[in-house]
């Protein structure tokens, strides 16, 4: 799996460096926050634009690079299969907090439209056993999404 998102990535922008896979991250990163996004019935403009507003935030990005990452995570969520290729690599390269981050980013998505359904729901709680977040930091991160969208 980690082969086909290097694939996709290499035909897509180039080879990203081999020690260094940071591309690879964001890239991962950003195919979870549009899994959310879509996973109900496709993704709204509210949620299009978060996704946006968290890939920028988390990866200080300037808009047209941000824009094209999505759409790089789009093409290769459609491709996936699971979620554990993307999880794996957070697992690897991300602290807990920047992990706890990233459910907190996709709870943000998840909120954006002002309707959490119980598709996301499942996503979520999914998404966070992978990436080992404990109960108390996933409710955690949910809250402080909740709050930032007040």
């Amino acid at each position: 799996m980690l082969n086909s998102i290097r694939d996709f990535f290499d035909r897509h922008i180039g080879a990203a460096p081999a020690p260094n896979e940071r591309h690879t991250i964001e890239l991962a990163t950003a195919a979870l926050l549009i899994e959310v996004a879509r996973v109900d019935e496709g993704a709204t403009a509210d949620e299009r634009t978060a996704v946006l507003r968290a890939v920028r935030e988390k990866f200080e990005l300037p808009h047209e690079e941000a824009e094209r990452l999505i759409a790089l995570a789009e093409e290769e969520m459609k491709q996936a299969s699971d979620y554990f290729q993307f999880t794996s690599l957070i697992n690897r390269h991300f602290t807990q907090e920047q992990k706890q981050r990233v459910i907190e980013l996709m709870w943000r998505v998840a909120y954006s439209d002002a309707s959490l359904s119980a598709h996301e729901n499942h996503l979520m709680r999914k998404v966070a056993d992978l990436l080992h977040i404990t109960h108390g930091d996933y409710i955690a991160a949910k809250m402080r999404a909740q709050a930032a969208d007040d």
